[in-house]
């Protein structure tokens, strides 16, 4: 059911991979709500997707761009203003990846190149985009840029490897630009930390099957789907949170307050 509430806005939308992406869902989900963007994705990543697909089902024309290249960035930013017609409303930053994890190697047994690379691609991009948007000032005022994030950044996961440092850091991002957006540009910036979703990129981490089943079990609401963080998405798009910034904000069901459950209990009662 849509409410027309992003109709007249316009964004970019970066991660869109196939339809169990979150950026893809949310794709739909804000046209389905009036609102008109751009489609982005790395080169590499649009050739394992279909993309193409999306923008044709959404009207939407895509831009290539890596976004840990400032110049790729820049042109994205231009080209989108010129595309949409003004100013940007929402941005959606769903980017993510661990070459560590990819390797299958261990948090303790890193090999920094591929630490480096991931954390350039997962939490730097943040920052990255944030500054080509600050610098082109091509927000309008009160808009709202969201990054999704995960609750490794804040307990431990094991085999969440180096991508809970990445997490860490891109939310602290979110606080550091989103104070410096907010004062000069009335610009909101947020996370959105997401249950466990299978999703292209969450099911490279070992033991996804086990993991999702667990939070589910643990969560009063159950897993928040890739669909439901799209609707919240939504939500911090629109005019209805002008007032919510520099926020990491749980999507979970409620598992990240969730001591034990019972079902958890009851596993472990003899």
């Amino acid at each position: 059911m849509a409410y027309n509430l992003l109709k007249g806005k316009r964004g970019i939308i970066f991660g869109a991979l196939d339809s169990n992406s979150i950026a893809w869902k949310t794709a739909e989900s804000v046209h389905a709500e009036g609102g008109t963007f751009v489609l982005t994705n790395a080169p590499v990543a649009m050739r394992m997707g279909q993309i193409e697909d999306l923008a044709e089902k959404t009207g939407s024309q895509i831009i290539p761009a890596d976004a840990t290249s400032e110049e790729d960035l820049k042109n994205l930013v231009e080209k989108s203003i010129e595309i949409l017609g003004g100013k940007l409303d929402f941005v959606l930053h769903s980017i993510g990846m661990s070459v560590n994890v990819r390797k299958g190697r261990s948090y303790t047994d890193e090999k920094y190149d591929f630490t480096t690379k991931g954390w350039d691609v997962s939490a730097l991009s943040f920052h990255k985009v944030l500054q080509s948007l600050y610098k082109a000032d091509a927000m309008t005022e009160w808009g709202s840029i969201v990054a999704l994030s995960y609750m490794a950044a804040q307990r431990t996961f094991p085999d969440y490897n180096d991508m809970a440092d990445n997490k860490a850091y891109l939310e602290s991002v979110a606080r550091s630009f989103g104070y410096h957006y907010g004062k000069s540009k009335k610009v909101r910036v947020n996370t959105i930390s997401q249950s466990p979703t299978a999703t292209k990129a969450g099911q490279g981490v070992k033991g996804f099957d086990g993991f999702i089943n667990y939070a589910n079990q643990m969560s009063p609401l159950g897993n928040a789907t890739a669909q439901d963080c799209a609707d919240y998405t939504i939500t911090l798009f629109s005019d209805l949170t002008r007032k919510v910034t520099m926020q990491n904000l749980f999507h979970d069901g409620g598992f990240s307050n969730t001591g034990v459950s019972q079902e958890v209990i009851e596993k472990f009662s003899h």
